[in-house]
């Protein structure tokens, strides 16, 4: 039952009530316009409500696909200021490992986003089953190991969840059910899964991250971290730029790495979980030294003999 403040569904039907609808929801409550791909999001969702509203018969059509609504630009291109380089990484784990009581056991939760590009979803629903690691004793440039993805949870919130669960198991981004990829582990990478391994085992039901308590592990407790990794590690600029603004930005920066490095674009969407056409309209921008090499090349190029 609604209260007195609520209008009936097929106030919809009146247009102007429907646009009036469409810009709050697609705004911020102060008027203020709100995020491009918040307002994509919402506008969507009002608009399949209103599907369904049509399918009980409550509206004759749908007024919100009527209406004319620009949808605004979402950006296809990650910023290459949020990049961090190697040294800046290093001290952003090391950062998060002073940190106590959790900071020890969230090193090897960041390190997978850097080192193997793992979204924050992928990671916290990684299991030892899915870690394979060289026996120890290899040369270090040897040491390398795999990560098997084969799922993930993002944070939905308790209130959307069958189970009440704050997370949402679900298959890979972009993938099939009971797809799965492989992802190598860098020897830095395979040392620290090493360690967390060996210092705080696995949660019961074989989890490698979970909380102080053994549970789940928080969003809001390693975004803290992050937080607070930040202040510690970078300077006052550079903690008022985008640089590493938030975990999923050590995703951009490890894929930015395999790429700078020359390794196959096929390769890094392969193990990045992207197509490669999606992945080079990402990363374009955070491939550097294209813009010298293609110079020199409309220099030969245009060089009289």
């Amino acid at each position: 039952m609604g209260g007195s403040n609520t209008a009936p569904v097929s106030a919809l039907a009146d247009s102007a009530t429907a646009r009036r609808v469409l810009v709050q929801a697609t705004g911020r409550l102060d008027g203020s316009n709100a995020a491009a791909s918040t307002a994509r999001r919402n506008r969507t969702i009002l608009a399949n409500a209103a599907d369904y509203a049509v399918e009980l018969s409550l509206l004759d059509t749908n007024p919100i696909r009527a209406i004319k609504w620009a949808a605004p630009k979402v950006s296809s291109h990650v910023d290459r200021r949020s990049v961090v380089n190697p040294p800046q990484a290093r001290a952003l784990l090391e950062a998060v490992r002073a940190q106590r009581p959790s900071g020890p056991r969230l090193v090897a939760f960041f390190a997978v986003m850097y080192y193997a590009g793992l979204r924050p979803e992928e990671a916290i629903n990684l299991a030892v089953d899915n870690v394979i690691l060289p026996l120890r004793g290899r040369p270090n440039d040897e040491d390398w190991g795999e990560l098997h993805i084969s799922g993930a949870t993002p944070d939905a919130g308790s209130e959307w969840t069958d189970d009440g669960s704050p997370r949402e198991r679900r298959q890979l981004k972009h993938r099939v059910e009971g797809d799965s990829r492989i992802v190598p582990t860098h020897p830095e990478l395979t040392r620290l899964l090493r360690e967390h391994l060996d210092t705080f085992g696995t949660a019961p039901d074989g989890r490698l991250f979970a909380g102080v308590r053994g549970g789940e592990l928080p969003t809001i407790t390693y975004r803290r971290a992050w937080v607070r990794a930040r202040q510690t590690a970078l300077s006052a600029a550079e903690q008022a730029s985008p640089l590493a603004r938030r975990p999923y930005d050590l995703r951009h920066a490890c894929l930015s790495t395999w790429l700078n490095g020359g390794v196959y674009p096929t390769q890094v969407a392969e193990w990045a979980g992207h197509s490669v056409d999606v992945l080079l309209r990402i990363y374009a921008n955070c491939v550097v030294g294209q813009d010298e090499l293609a110079k020199r090349r409309i220099s030969e190029a245009l060089r009289q003999d």
